[in-house]
């Protein structure tokens, strides 16, 4: 994914006692994603008895996911690795702006047009894009969401955005 720095690059942005720059800072960012997780799970049920409730599985992953990082992080404490490589930015960024826009614009545009645009969104990631091939993808994208989450599946979303509800 990135490219490996030479080894006559610059002074590290890590002190001295983490050996292992990249893994050291891939534990931490485990970490906090699943310190994001199970503060975003805080107001969901636990254990009732023997039943789980909604927050039991989300909270045993982000656990699971903190253990990781803090143990990745020690490797890189510990374990003498490689530095910091340079990373492609365009991919994260665009995805997670997709993502974002989904989540923002799903109740305004409802489910159709909130589908379509993350996708086209998320096709920025990449230069490689073929916009022709990317608007019919697209398109069949929405049309399969719009059929399977209201009427398959029962999930009560919009399909028509809301200036346009009675």
């Amino acid at each position: 994914m990135g490219v490996e720095p030479s080894e006559a690059s610059g002074k590290s942005l890590w002190p001295r006692w983490v050996r292992g720059p990249q893994e050291f800072a891939g534990g931490l960012t485990l970490m906090a994603i699943a310190l994001l997780a199970l503060w975003a799970a805080r107001d969901l049920s636990g254990m009732r008895g023997y039943s789980p409730g909604a927050g039991t599985v989300p909270r045993l992953t982000a656990g699971v996911l903190l253990a990781l990082g803090a143990v990745v992080t020690a490797l890189g404490v510990f374990v003498k690795g490689p530095r910091s490589a340079r990373s492609a930015w365009r991919g994260p960024l665009f995805v997670g702006l997709a993502i974002l826009a989904f989540a923002v614009s799903i109740q305004p545009l409802g489910l159709p047009l909130a589908a379509f645009l993350s996708f086209m969104i998320a096709a920025l990631a990449t230069k490689e894009t073929r916009w022709g091939q990317t608007t019919l993808a697209g398109l069949c994208l929405a049309g399969v969401c719009s059929l399977l989450f209201p009427f398959v599946l029962r999930l009560p979303l919009p399909l028509l955005p809301r200036f346009l509800m009675p």
